[in-house]
């Protein structure tokens, strides 16, 4: 069984991104593991009630994945480009060795959001292979509302080559993103239940699935 990592710029990223495949992942016996860049704080503009709030919330998702560790850097959400990278890749790499994962999901390098490209950027430093030997595959997620909105020019858009059958791990997927209060809302809003269901649907038909995540593969060492 292997080590699986999550990297996630902020709390529900990692349901958004690949929660189907984490609860798949987990009923087939692997190891999950959770690493949260950013964290609220009354600093960053948050009440302490809020702040309270969404400790439960990353509690109560934590135990619904089952993961085995969670580590929070508790860096400011939005306000990555204020600190020096150098030290975004040390405390994303000092998480990495102690985990020691197999297989690390990030977010999609071209995302609307500065957080998700500055720690795209920042994992990839921290899972060169000659330093983490241990690390076999790298896969990107897409984030609904993020990585939809990345309209860059320049950027060819996110193009899957990576499918996962989630048709019996969706409605669960669903169920704990609505652990995040604030986050999820009513369509046509892209964080809701009937657009990440159609997102899932869609790409189930380009997997022969009735429901799939996608990913494209960044690195894998076989």
């Amino acid at each position: 069984m292997s080590d699986i990592l999550v990297i996630a710029p902020h709390a529900d990223d990692e349901s958004l991104g690949c929660g189907g495949t984490l609860l798949r992942y987990k009923n087939e016996g692997h190891k999950l593991h959770w690493l949260i860049v950013t964290g609220m704080s009354e600093e960053a503009g948050f009440t302490q009630e809020r702040i309270e709030q969404r400790d439960k919330e990353i509690k109560k998702v934590a135990d619904l994945f089952g993961f085995s560790s969670l580590t929070q850097l508790y860096l400011p959400p939005a306000a990555l480009e204020t600190i020096p990278i150098g030290r975004i890749i040390g405390e994303i790499s000092g998480a990495i060795k102690n985990i020691q994962p197999e297989v690390v999901y990030v977010p999609y390098r071209n995302d609307a959001h500065s957080d998700h490209q500055i720690v795209f950027d920042a994992a990839m430093s921290a899972t060169k292979s000659f330093r983490y030997p241990f690390i076999k595959r790298v896969l990107a997620y897409e984030t609904i509302s993020e990585t939809d909105f990345g309209m860059k020019p320049e950027d060819g858009g996110f193009r899957p080559n990576v499918f996962i059958d989630i048709s019996q791990y969706l409605q669960n997927k669903l169920n704990i993103l609505d652990v995040y209060e604030y986050e999820m809302g009513q369509f046509p809003f892209p964080r809701s239940r009937k657009a990440l269901e159609a997102l899932a649907t869609l790409r189930g038909v380009q997997s022969n699935a009735h429901a799939a995540e996608a990913f494209m593969l960044i690195k894998e060492i076989l």
